[in-house]
Parts: structure tokens; sequence; C-alpha cells
């Protein structure tokens, strides 16, 4: 079990540099490789950027109304005449990942261009990663917050015909993040990126739950990387908030290295579980109903407080029954928690992956039962929702904002459908087969 206490107790977070490579003395058997080039967490890390880039002559570079202003002009001033182009996303809303972003984007994208520079966070990484990725160019990220561990990933997050997916990508050729622009992000970005390292504890027990249950591949070395990462950094809440900027440097190399570990598994298994579903569905939906919702870590931190009180109820089952899984109810439901005011195929798309994955009607009681001891000290090994409340509180999270913002039906709904988003078992799976 884990022990609150001992949160960011003389633990330092590794040297990202350090796991970039290859690594190939894993005793999973596998050849793990990282292919970042550069990666600059430091204050005053935005003068090295023209070194980066003296290899190229063509930069696009890409930014949204926001960060144009915390320093993409300075990138463009530093990169001088190397730039050749410029785009930056128009308004001071949130840009949303989807069709008509990656079309702009595209558009802006000539045979010159030898490198797109990202300045941004999560969104403007995706697509700087998607569209590099399929204009088989390199691309850089200047992180402008520390509010999400994609950085590093191989992953793209992106909002195709109202479904979120996870399109495979590129890693960035460098990662660079001056602490002096990372500290001065809005809180809420230093509280997302927080929440979204203390949801590696949800995501971890998930992984080692499917391992038990189902044979999934898991390598000790990446949980283990992954498990101390988020231990190192879990204690250091306050000083986040407070934005000291020793504790927020922790902070951004804690997210670049769980997105090394991601790169180093070939997906997102390290790093996303049931919280981060639980949140995928708050963000998909809202979209589809116009209705607001949370920044992804600030869901992610709430959603660990959620998956922790599901695994206490099973934990608390000594002879499990199981649900009869009535096909024709659960595709209605779909249907209904799914429905778009834009006529989006989102509900479509669901169904068809769950039936082309067959896991709603394989037959998992006799696998259950048989298990169940293993299984509940599985899910033991995790943070309890006393002490997921307490690191909560630490950067200023109250639960009661959650539950003021999505109600009980739809927060109910999230823990019984938010599953069928996506082709990974989780805890979600075990909970909803379950009678208590």
């Amino acid at each position: 079990m884990i022990n609150i206490a001992s949160f960011g107790r003389g633990v330092g977070v590794p040297d990202a540099m350090g796991l970039c490579g290859t690594k190939s003395d894993c005793t999973c058997g596998r050849v793990h490789t990282c292919e970042i080039e550069s990666v600059v967490i430091r204050h005053g890390a935005l003068n090295e950027l023209p070194a980066l880039c003296r290899d190229y002559e063509n930069i696009l570079v890409v930014s949204d109304g926001n960060t144009r202003m915390v320093c993409g002009e300075r990138v463009v001033e530093l990169l001088g005449e190397r730039v050749a182009g410029e785009l930056t996303y128009p308004g001071e809303a949130l840009v949303i990942p989807n069709e008509d972003a990656v079309a702009l984007f595209n558009s802006r994208v000539t045979e010159r261009t030898d490198l797109i520079v990202g300045v941004g966070s999560g969104v403007i990484n995706d697509l700087c990663k998607y569209v590099s990725h399929a204009h088989s160019l390199p691309y850089y990220i200047v992180a402008t917050a520390p509010s999400m561990d994609g950085y590093a990933s191989k992953g793209a997050a992106m909002l195709f015909d109202g479904m979120k997916i996870t399109a495979t990508a590129s890693v960035p050729r460098a990662i660079i993040a001056d602490t002096e622009v990372i500290c001065g992000a809005p809180l809420d970005m230093l509280r997302a990126g927080y929440g979204d390292i203390i949801g590696k504890f949800s995501c971890l027990n998930d992984w080692r739950l499917s391992h038990e249950i189902f044979g999934e591949e898991l390598c000790e070395y990446i949980y283990s990387l992954t498990y101390d990462t988020a231990m190192a950094v879990a204690g250091l809440g306050e000083a986040i908030v407070a934005r000291d900027e020793t504790a927020v440097a922790e902070l951004m190399r804690a997210l670049v290295v769980v997105g090394i570990a991601m790169a180093y598994m070939g997906n997102s298994r390290p790093a996303s579980g049931s919280e981060h579903h639980l949140s995928h569905y708050f963000e998909v939906t809202g979209l589809l109903r116009d209705e607001p919702y949370f920044a992804h870590g600030i869901d992610v931190a709430y959603s660990t407080y959620v998956t922790a009180g599901l695994r206490e109820e099973l934990i608390s089952i000594d002879a499990p029954s199981f649900v009869t899984f009535d096909e024709v109810t659960w595709e209605r439901e779909i249907r209904r928690v799914y429905a778009s005011r834009r006529g989006s195929h989102t509900a479509d798309e669901i169904i068809a992956l769950q039936k082309r994955l067959g896991w709603i009607l394989r037959d998992t009681d006799t696998l259950y039962r048989d298990k169940w001891a293993r299984i509940r000290e599985v899910l033991a090994d995790s943070p309890t929702r006393a002490e997921v409340l307490e690191m909560l509180g630490s950067v200023g999270l109250d639960i009661r904002e959650f539950e003021r913002l999505y109600s009980e039906e739809k927060r109910r709904d999230a823990v019984s459908y938010a599953k069928d988003l996506k082709d990974r078992y989780t805890v979600l799976w075990l909970y909803g087969a379950t009678v208590r």
C-alpha cells in the first residue's frame, strides 16, 4: 500500500535526457527506444533555441492566441530569418484538435518547410505531432505550461468526428521548457499537470489488473519508472501551486519522463487508464452536448478519486456475483449518453468498436471468481479515496466543484460507459460486470 507520508521525500525525478536513446537490456526482453534528441528544462532554456535549430532554414512556428503572447513572439524573434511561416490559431478559446484545426495547419506546411516549432502545451503539441508525422517532418515543442504528459509520447490525442482517438505519431526532436515561462502558467494548468501525474497511480493499477487477469504484457521497468516518478511529485502539490521554480521544474520533468515511458512501451498504457477514460467521457460528451467540462488534467485528478472509490467498493466484496449482459439495453444506453446535437456518429463508432473487440460479449465470470483473491490484492495496491483527496487538496482542488459541474447522473453514466470509448481493459470493466 502506498504511504502518503513518503510522497516526494528525498526522491528526485529521473533525468529525462538520460532516458533518451535505446534501452536494450530490459528484463521484459523488448528493446525500448525514445528518439528525442534534446530535453532542456531550466531557467533561460529559450536561449538555447537558436543553437538547437541551427540546421534548419525554413521553420514553421505554430501557436495559439494565448501562447503567442506568452513566448511565441520571443521564439520568432530568437529564430529570426529561419522562420519561413507562422500559424497562430485565432481567438483566446481552447483550440480543438479536430479536422478543421488539422486542415488549417496543413495549409501552412509548404514544400520548403523543414521544421515545425510548436509553442504551447496539450493541443498545440498534439497538432504539431500529428501534422509533422503526416508530412514526415521533425518538430520541436516549446512548452508554455507543465499541464500534461504528452510532450514526449508518440500518441497524438485528437478529436475526429466527435470521437476521442490517440493517433500514432512521432516524438518531438526537442522539448524546451523555460522554467521562468512555465512557472507563470495559469494556476489551473499547474493543477492539471499535477493531476495528470497523480492519475498514474490509477492507470498503473489498471495495467497490473489486466496483467493479472488476462496476461496483458507488462514491463516491470516501465511500470516502476512511472510509479517512482509519480511518487516523486505527488508530495509537491503545495510548492507547485506556490510557483516554486524547483517544484515546477520537477513536475515538468515528471511529465516528460512519463511521456518517455509511453514512447518506450509504444502506447499510452503506462500513463492512461480508467481515470483518463472518465476524463475523455466528460470532454467528449461536453462537446457533443455543448456542456462545460474541466481541463483534461483536472478531470483526471478528480476521476482518480472516483476510481479509488470503485476499487474500495470491489475490495469490500468477499464472494462476487456478476451482471448478465444485455446487448440491446447496452446499445440503447450508448446511443443515449453519446447523443449529439450536431449529428455526430460517435455512438455508432463506439458500438462498432466494441462489437469488433468482442469484449462486451466475453464470458469473464469464471475467470473473475477464480482470481478474486488476487484481484482484491491488486486493487488494494493503490491510493485510497482519502489519500487522493489529500493530494487534490494540496493543489486547491475541491471534489465538491467536480460534483457541482457534473450531475450525479452524468457521473454514474461515466462510470458505466466511459470504458466503451477505448480498447483498453481497466477497473471500469470489472466494476461494470460486478453485482454490488
